[in-house]
């Protein structure tokens, strides 16, 4: 144990060191230094700050009162003992009023030892407390700075006995808009600021023995919604009753903004990669499909030309070939939003194209539908496949038509898209508005979906809005839905402006040919159905036909035989060698040869990468007997290269 320090302000040797040896005797381990003037007393408690200090009042040069002030500047917790001899009982309370902790007589310095013990404990004790109550009040400014910097919002709710706001962090205001001073005088404003579908879920939250951890949306500075994550703990009384909840409160606006987009990409992702799969599948659907077409339509077309006008069978030939057509528009939609179809844009007026369909418009709508148009005069035209743009304004009347079971109205509106241009120019918007049922948002969310309808079984195939999508995306272009239950449907097309003038009406075919032409046609041809109904239209149309199930049998034909051919009508896709190949092979010895290609399914490139000849036409299948026999009679009429 270290020895007790022991400051003696005596003028007297003798009596200071009677003090120091009643002190050991009472078990004391001291040390001491004798000063009495004012200089000493300085020059002592810059040298070592005493543990305790007893000081006589009678002194020459120095006043015990004056001795007290000293050491009271140096430290007030150091406990200050007046011993004397002589001195009366008002001057003794006057000292100790002034701080002195004891007085002790010299005569009786057996009270000495128990005093000084008693003084150097409470001495202890006040320096602990006076400690505690630094650290307490350090702890409590860094409390203050943290709460007042920090980006949380910290909080301390009471519940119990009535409810009110305890305490919040400055940082309520730059999260949610409100001074923490708006809170104090109204509980319940923090839980009005919540959104109203979050609001149960806070208020037990923080009335439960286990807060933990609660996602909450409130309305911010703006208006804006604000995502916070509270981590809070509950405070219980003895009874085990819940009387405050304190805890923070993250804003976690950026994370649920960041998953809510990355949700987004990753929905988007999975959109495309099930329309990659499901254009995989039309791709190779398509071929087989639209063969089969055209076989069934071409020899419904034959019956119905051999079959007199008023038969009763014409109907149903009709009926087939209103069938085939159904099949037809389905392939070509299934090809068109997964981009498969091949495009053969050109510059279009659209509001020619609004204008020209029209007709054909008023005649699917019906009598119930009032249809107005509104085009701003002098729109820049727009680049597009013609045949693409109708089927967008077809499936959306379409759409419209279906939403007014009982009626309605229908406006069709272009016009300039001024300060929201697509890929960085100017553009034009086609909007297309009904008067009908309308869409919650979960079906308007799933709008433009694959196969997503919401008409009864055979009413409807969910491609019109899918259709729509591809082909505007294929045009550089936007489409949006805007619906609400009862309120009709708003669907929004976006396209990029071209400073090219546009062309006119697709100009009609010319007509077939007729009687004995005498010209000589190789149809090459995998499909024997196929191949054997479009040799029937040619002969029939007085074509003379050689005809081959392979290109090498063609080759073999043409090569070998000697066989000379004016035209050669061969399918794209088919094994062993491809149609494009078997014409570049023909084309080795007759640069000049007319070829027309055929095709189920094709985007203007062959298999292995080669890319139709620019000079030779592209039926797709299925095709009527007049498309046939008009585009053989143009590419004859022309030669090779027209």
């Amino acid at each position: 144990m270290d020895p007790c320090h022991l400051l003696v302000i005596d003028d007297n040797d003798d009596d200071a060191f009677l003090i120091a040896r009643h002190l050991v005797r009472a078990g004391l381990t001291v040390e001491h230094t004798r000063v009495d003037t004012a200089a000493d007393v300085s020059a002592a408690l810059r040298e070592r700050s005493p543990d305790v200090v007893i000081c006589d009042y009678n002194m020459p040069a120095l006043r015990a009162e004056e001795a007290l002030e000293q050491i009271r500047r140096q430290d007030p917790d150091i406990p200050f003992i007046l011993v004397s001899g002589e001195v009366g009982e008002e001057t003794a309370a006057a000292v100790m009023r002034a701080g002195a902790q004891d007085f002790v007589l010299k005569s009786k310095l057996a009270r000495l030892a128990p005093a000084v013990q008693r003084e150097l404990r409470e001495a202890a004790e006040r320096r602990q407390r006076r400690r505690a109550e630094s650290a307490l009040r350090d702890s409590e400014e860094r409390f203050r700075l943290l709460a007042e910097h920090a980006q949380d919002i910290i909080f301390r709710y009471r519940l119990l006995p009535e409810p009110a706001v305890e305490y919040l962090s400055p940082a309520i205001a730059s999260i949610i808009g409100r001074a923490p001073d708006d809170f104090y005088g109204d509980p319940d404003l923090i839980f009005r600021l919540v959104e109203p579908e979050d609001r149960s879920a806070l208020e037990r939250s923080w009335r439960s023995p286990r807060p933990g951890t609660v996602t909450v949306r409130w309305r911010g500075p703006s208006g804006e919604t604000v995502w916070t994550e509270q981590r809070a703990v509950a405070i219980a009384d003895d009874a085990g009753r819940v009387v405050a909840v304190e805890g923070i409160l993250r804003d976690t606006t950026e994370q649920v903004l960041a998953e809510q987009q990355r949700a987004e990409l990753e929905r988007q992702l999975r959109q495309a990669e099930r329309l990659d799969s499901l254009g995989q599948l039309a791709g190779g659907v398509a071929h087989d499909f639209n063969n089969l077409l055209a076989v069934i339509s071409g020899y419904a077309a034959m019956i119905a030309e051999d079959l007199a006008p008023d038969d009763p069978v014409q109907s149903d030939v009709n009926g087939i070939q209103q069938a085939a057509a159904r099949g037809t528009a389905l392939i070509r939609q299934l090809l068109i939003f997964s981009r498969l179809e091949p495009s053969q844009p050109e510059v279009l007026d659209l509001n020619a194209v609004v204008q020209e369909m029209q007709k054909l418009f008023g005649r699917t709508l019906g009598e119930d539908i009032e249809m107005t148009t509104m085009l701003q005069p002098g729109l820049p035209p727009v680049t597009m496949d013609r045949s693409k743009l109708e089927q967008v304004l077809m499936n959306a009347v379409v759409n419209a038509r279906a939403a007014m079971p009982t009626g309605g109205r229908l406006t069709i509106a272009t016009g300039d898209a001024g300060d929201t241009p697509v890929g960085g120019g100017s553009a034009v918007t086609l909007t297309i508005t009904d008067t009908g049922c309308g869409m919650s948002p979960e079906v308007a969310a799933r709008a433009f979906e694959p196969f997503f309808t919401t008409k009864g079984r055979g009413q409807g195939t969910g491609l019109g809005l899918a259709t729509a999508y591809g082909a505007v995306t294929e045009a550089a272009g936007t489409i949006e839905l805007e619906s609400r239950p009862g309120q009709g449907t708003t669907l929004r097309v976006c396209l990029p402006a071209t400073t090219a003038p546009a062309s006119g009406a697709a100009d009609d075919a010319p007509p077939p040919p007729s009687g004995d032409t005498g010209q000589i046609v190789l149809v090459v041809e995998d499909e024997d159905a196929v191949r054997d109904i479009v040799c029937r239209i040619l002969t029939k149309a007085g074509y003379r036909i050689h005809r081959t199930a392979t290109p090498h049998e063609a080759l073999k034909l043409c090569l070998e035989d000697r066989v000379k051919i004016d035209v050669l009508l061969t399918d794209v896709i088919m094994p062993g060698m491809s149609g494009t190949q078997l014409a570049a092979e023909l084309r080795r010895n007759r640069p000049d040869l007319p070829v027309l290609f055929m095709s189920g399914y094709t985007n203007g490139i062959a298999p292995g990468g080669q890319e139709l000849p620019p000079d030779a036409p592209l039926l797709r299948k299925p095709f009527g007997k007049d498309m046939l026999l008009a585009e053989l009679h143009r590419l004859l009429r022309h030669g090779a290269g027209s």
